[in-house]
């Protein structure tokens, strides 16, 4: 479109929006519409933090919504139907394909199952829509069925009676042989149609088996947003080729003998590292470096044995790596991590913080004493085609570009700031300045310089000091002593690996923790991100709530809400449960705990949900709608510039185009 110099910026912006709406009356039904949408109730959001890798619980939970899908079907067929069909119901809209395969198994399935089955789902399903505007729930539907799922859902049955103009469009279904395509297609709807927007509020990275299984069912999501975890910008700086992050990485990934989500997962071969572990430490002692028995239960000894010495292998490079970080980077203020040269190697002793302790391993033949943080070629050998297969990893590659197109150190949405760590604090509660590149930052603006930093490591152009930069920002986020990420003062991994003094292995967590009851310094942090604290709270992840001695996650006089409850399994036994997720709905807020999840086979064939408890602990007085919500207030900003467009059309400075 052509523009006369003499043309305005707000002409210019309406000659645009006159594109899509060429009419006054195509102008003036975009405003009715979007008002009326205004007064429809806001969408449910999910919260869930600290995944650590659990596949299965999570996509029981992602499926079931935290029982938000319970609830509906309970709601709308809870009178009529008794609480065993309830949950064959509800299992089935979590796992259609294999709970249809059960009940074909035990006979069950039949026609008259699948009328009755349809009949509820598509009730069901006509509940969950009534919140959503029709046009989003048009854009939901399934493809081949987007037709008849929107005359079900929409039909108005004054006109003709429901159970009648059910039956016929059922019959047909059935007729025709999709009633198994149909239902997978209405369960799936329904799950989309439940949830409005999920959050995961960092950590889907670290011991369980497969994160990648659940980064790809969150890209296949409809709406989703990522606050990184330092785990998770642990694997984002490997897939960026961070020598020091891709250690890190495979030091995690062998110490809980999961060389499957490298190997299968990501396509990388851990053949060169296996050949140098075979080559120097055939003969070294590895009994510190091997799994937990945990870990290594459905082994062989001699798997054992080779496991213990790549990971020793690549812990060593590791140190070496992490020494390098450190001396290029002066500002991260981690000289009291350079380790490998407070070892005294004659004595077998080291030097942490001016108290002397003897190392537990001293078989270290790829250290050279004289310059302990040295590669030998061996090793540099190695890590360059271990950085080149991560950077080389497709799918690594599709998952990181993920993690920075929904991703962020921290967001703001409805009045809720997420991030998974902490913000520094000082031990006086005041926010920690910290310094990098000569400048100091605080509270928003580090978070912010956190993210630019982290942006700058995987896109600045290859080869480039900012690259460089970044990379190394990349691996402080993940362990460094300000990162707003982690929020502990060190990475005690050399303190576990060498030394028996388990107060050597404490990780002293930020000042911020010692605040998690001060409302008086959580509505300080509210306001710093420009936020109302009379209005709203702060969700947090990383630290699991000990829920098992009393912790309650709901802190700060409700301004703080921790929803690390232990999903991993190895925390359950310190949690008491296996996490929290957060529910916020039109009604108010509802935190939920979870049980232990079994596994998703006997969700199948037992309809065994996981056990969850829902403490509602914050109401609305009154219902908020999509007008309250910062969608809500984007939805103002259009009426606006659609009812300037429309004052256009009249004043007869834009031209009508009734020939679109």
């Amino acid at each position: 479109m052509y523009f006369s110099s003499a043309t305005t910026p707000e002409q210019r912006c309406l000659e645009l929006l006159s594109q899509e709406y060429p009419t006054m009356s195509a102008a003036s039904a975009a405003i009715i519409n979007l008002e009326a949408v205004l007064k429809l109730p806001k969408g449910t959001e999910h919260f869930m933090s600290d995944l650590h890798g659990e596949h299965e619980a999570f996509t029981h939970i992602l499926n079931n919504a935290s029982g938000v899908i319970k609830e509906k079907v309970d709601f709308v067929l809870g009178k009529t139907v008794s609480e065993k069909e309830r949950s064959r119901l509800a299992t089935l809209i979590y796992y259609p394909v294999q709970k249809i395969e059960e009940l074909k198994e035990l006979g069950i399935v039949n026609r008259e199952w699948y009328r009755l089955t349809l009949y509820r789902m598509v009730e069901v399903c006509r509940f969950v829509a009534s919140k959503n505007t029709r046009k989003f729930v048009r854009e939901s539907l399934p493809k081949n069925f987007e037709y008849i799922i929107d005359e079900l859902l929409h039909a108005h049955f004054e006109d003709h009676p429901k159970e009648r103009y059910y039956d016929q469009i059922i019959t047909a279904i059935l007729d025709v042989g999709h009633a198994e395509e149909f239902i997978a297609a209405l369960a799936e709807l329904i799950k989309k149609l439940a949830v409005y927007k999920l959050h995961i509020v960092g950590d889907i990275f670290d011991r369980g088996p497969r994160p990648d299984i659940i980064i790809d069912k969150l890209m296949a999501h409809h709406s989703v947003d990522l606050q990184w975890g330092n785990h998770d910008v642990l694997w984002m700086g490997a897939a960026a080729g961070s020598p020091a992050c891709v250690a890190a990485a495979l030091n995690i990934t062998l110490s809980y003998n999961n060389a499957e989500l490298v190997e299968e997962g990501y396509g990388i071969s851990l053949r060169p590292l296996g050949q140098l572990a075979e080559q120097v430490y055939a003969n070294v002692d590895c009994s510190r470096f091997a799994p937990s028995a945990a870990e290594t239960a459905y082994i062989s000894p001699q798997d054992t044995d080779r496991i213990a010495r790549m990971h020793k292998a690549i812990a060593i490079i590791m140190l070496k790596l992490e020494a390098q970080t450190i001396r290029r980077n002066p500002d991260f203020a981690m000289q009291d991590r350079l380790l490998l040269r407070a070892i005294d190697f004659s004595a077998g002793t080291v030097n942490i913080g001016g108290k002397i302790y003897t190392l537990q391993d001293t078989d270290l033949p790829t250290i050279d004493p004289a310059d302990p943080e040295k590669l030998t070629e061996e090793e540099a050998d190695v890590l360059a085609k271990l950085c080149r297969a991560f950077m080389q990893s497709e799918k690594l590659a599709r998952q990181a570009r993920f993690f920075y197109a929904a991703g962020s150190v921290y967001r703001i949405e409805n009045d809720n700031l997420l991030f998974h760590g902490a913000i520094p604090l000082k031990a006086d509660g005041t926010m920690d300045e910290v310094c990098f590149e000569g400048t100091e930052y605080h509270g928003r603006a580090l978070m912010e310089y956190c993210e630019k930093a982290a942006r700058q490591g995987y896109f600045a152009p290859e080869e480039s000091d900012e690259r460089q930069r970044g990379r190394d920002f990349l691996w402080y986020l993940w362990c460094g002593p300000k990162s707003p990420i982690y929020g502990r003062a060190k990475m005690s991994t050399f303190e576990h690996l060498f030394l028996k003094e388990k107060d050597t292995w404490d990780e002293k967590k930020n000042f911020y923790y010692d605040y998690t009851d001060s409302e008086e310094t959580f509505c300080m942090l509210l306001r710093e991100f420009g936020l109302n604290p009379n209005d709203a709270h702060i969700i947090n992840g990383h630290v699991p709530v000990l829920a098992a001695k009393g912790e309650n996650p709901v802190k700060a006089g409700g301004k703080l809400i921790v929803i690390d409850g232990g999903f991993c399994k190895a925390y359950h036994s310190k949690t008491g449960l296996a996490g929290y997720t957060l529910v916020s709905s039109s009604r108010g807020l509802s935190l939920r705990s979870h049980e232990p999840f079994e596994s998703i086979q006997k969700a199948i064939t037992e309809n065994r949900d996981i056990l969850s408890s829902v403490a509602i602990f914050e109401t609305n007085r009154e219902r908020r709608l999509i007008e309250d919500t910062d969608e809500g207030q984007a939805i103002r900003r259009q009426i606006t510039e659609l009812q300037r467009l429309l004052a256009a059309y009249r004043a007869g400075i834009i031209k009508e185009n009734n020939k679109q």
